[in-house]
C-alpha cells in the first residue's frame, strides 16, 4: 500500500504536468499521510537538508565552468583541434564529433550542454559535407551523452551523494567507460561510411597547422589532465575541483583568450544559475522523498523482492539494468537517479556488488536515457538546435544507441572492464 500510494502519487502528479520536482513533493506528502506521520515543518527541514550538502557544491561550479567554456571560446578550439586531425578521412567530421565529446566531456559534465554546443558547431558543417542530416544528428546526440559518464560528471555527483559512494572514485572509474563508448560510436560511424559516396572531405593539414591548433587548444586541453591528476593524487576533492575548473576556465577565458568581455558575464552567470537551481531543486525534493522511502522500510521490502537474485549478483544487474532503461524511456536522468538510487542500492549492496562499479553502469543506462524517445532530453536539444523533427533525430540515432547499448551490456557481462581500470586509477 505504501508504495502503491508513493507511485500513484508521483506518476499521478506528472501526468497532469506538474514540474518533477513538486511531483516528488507531493508524493512524499502522500507518504507522509499514508505513514500518518504529515508535519510542514519536517517537510521543510528535509528539503532544506536536501541541499545542504558540500559534494553537491561541484554542481553549479561545473555547470559555470561549462558556461565560460562555451562563451570563452575554449569549445571551439577543442572543436578545431580535432578538425586538423582526423578532418580530412573520409567521414572524418563524424570522427571529429566523437574526439570532441570526449574532450567537451572531460570540461563541462553536462549531456545537454555539449550536445547543444556540437549540434551548433558541427551539424551545419557535416551537412555542408554531404553528411545525411537525420545521421548527423543522431551521432552528435549519441556522442552528447558521454558527458555524464567522463568525469566530472554532474550524475555521478549526485549519485555519489545519494548513495554515500566516493565521488572521487566513481570520477576515476568512469573514464574508461566513457572512452569505451566514444569507441563504440567510432566503429559503428566508420562501418556506416562504407556506403557513402557524395562526402567532401576536409583538406588534409599540413604538419605546421596541426601544431598550430595543438598551440592554440593546450589551454582547453589542460582542463581535464588538471582534474584527473588533481583527484589521483587527492589535491582537491571533487567539490574543489568544481571551483578550480571554474575559476581555470575564466582565467584562460578572459586572460589567455581574451574571448569573454565584461558584458558576457550576466549571460554566463545567470544561465549556469538557472539551470543548477532546477537541478538542486530536484535534489532537495527527492532528498525528502528519499528519506520517506527509508522511513517507510521500502529499500527493505526491495530488498524481500529481489531476494531470490541476491546469490547471483549478475543476473540481479540484468534485472537493474533492464529496469532502469525501460525508465529511462519515460523520465528524465537526475529525477530516475534520485528516486532509483535508494530503492536500489541495499539490494546491490546485499548482493555484493561493488558500489562504484554499480554507480558507473547505473549512470551510463541513464545516459542512455537522453537519447531514448519519447522523453530524451538530448534528442530533443539536437532536435531543436538542429531544426529537425523528433522522429528524423530519433532514426537517426538509432544505431547509435544500439551501439551504447551493447557497451552497457558488455560492461554487465564482464565487470572487469570497469574495475581493472578503476583500480589503476586508484
Amino acid at each position: 500500500m505504501i508504495l502503491t500510494t508513493f507511485l500513484v502519487a508521483l506518476l499521478g502528479s506528472m501526468a497532469i504536468g506538474m514540474p518533477i520536482a513538486f511531483a516528488l513533493m507531493v508524493s512524499a506528502v502522500a507518504l507522509m499521510w499514508q505513514l500518518d506521520m504529515f508535519d510542514a515543518q519536517i517537510l521543510a527541514q528535509n528539503l532544506i537538508n536536501g541541499a545542504n550538502s558540500f559534494p553537491l557544491l561541484a554542481v553549479p561550479f561545473f555547470m559555470l565552468a561549462g558556461e565560460i567554456m562555451t562563451v570563452g571560446g575554449l569549445s571551439r578550439r577543442i572543436v578545431n583541434f580535432a578538425m586538423v586531425l582526423v578532418g580530412h578521412v573520409r567521414g572524418g567530421l563524424g570522427y571529429v564529433t566523437i574526439i570532441t565529446a570526449c574532450l567537451m566531456a572531460a570540461l563541462s559534465g553536462s549531456a545537454v550542454a555539449d550536445a547543444a554546443a556540437m549540434t551548433a558547431l558541427l551539424l551545419p558543417m557535416m551537412v555542408a559535407a554531404g553528411h545525411d542530416k537525420k545521421q548527423a544528428a543522431g551521432l552528435i546526440a549519441s556522442a552528447g551523452i558521454i558527458a555524464p559518464v567522463i568525469p566530472p560528471s554532474i550524475g555521478l555527483i549526485i549519485f555519489g551523494v545519494s548513495a554515500n559512494v566516493s565521488i572521487s572514485k566513481l570520477f576515476l572509474a568512469g573514464i574508461f567507460p566513457g572512452l569505451l563508448m566514444g569507441a563504440a560510436l567510432w566503429f559503428t560511424w566508420a562501418w556506416l561510411m562504407r556506403r557513402e559516396k557524395n562526402l567532401t572531405p576536409t583538406p588534409r593539414k599540413t604538419l605546421r597547422e596541426v601544431l598550430q591548433a595543438a598551440r592554440e587548444g593546450i589551454w582547453a586541453l589542460g582542463m581535464p589532465v588538471i582534474i584527473v591528476v588533481g583527484l589521483r593524487f587527492g589535491i582537491f576533492t571533487p567539490t574543489e575541483a568544481a571551483v578550480v575548473a571554474a575559476v581555470y576556465a575564466l582565467f584562460v577565458s578572459t586572460v589567455i583568450y581574451r574571448e569573454m568581455s565584461w558584458k558576457d558575464f550576466y549571460q554566463v552567470f545567470y544561465n549556469s544559475a538557472k539551470v543548477s537551481a532546477i537541478i538542486m531543486l530536484l535534489v532537495a525534493a527527492a532528498m525528502v522523498s528519499a528519506w520517506l522511502i527509508t522511513v517507510a522500510g521500502l529499500p527493505d521490502r526491495m530488498v524481500d523482492l529481489l531476494e531470490p537474485l541476491i546469490d547471483n549478483p549478475m543476473l540481479l544487474m540484468i534485472i537493474a539494468m533492464i529496469l532502469v532503461v525501460l525508465i529511462g524511456t519515460a523520465m528524465d536522468m537526475t529525477p530516475t537517479i534520485l528516486i532509483l538510487t535508494p530503492v536500489l542500492m541495499p539490494a546491490v549492496k546485499a548482493a555484493g556488488i561493488d558500489p562504484v562499479y554499480f554507480g558507473v553502469l547505473f549512470i551510463i543506462n541513464n545516459a542512455i536515457g537522453l537519447i531514448t524517445p519519447p522523453v530524451g532530453t538530448v534528442l530533443n536539444t539536437v532536435a531543436g538546435v538542429g531544426r529537425l523533427s523528433m522522429d528524423d533525430t530519433v532514426r537517426g540515432a538509432l544505431p547509435f544507441l544500439i551501439a551504447q547499448l551493447i557497451v552497457l551490456a558488455l560492461l554487465v557481462l564482464f565487470p572487469s572492464l570497469v574495475l581493472v581500470p578503476a583500480h589503476w586509477l586508484y
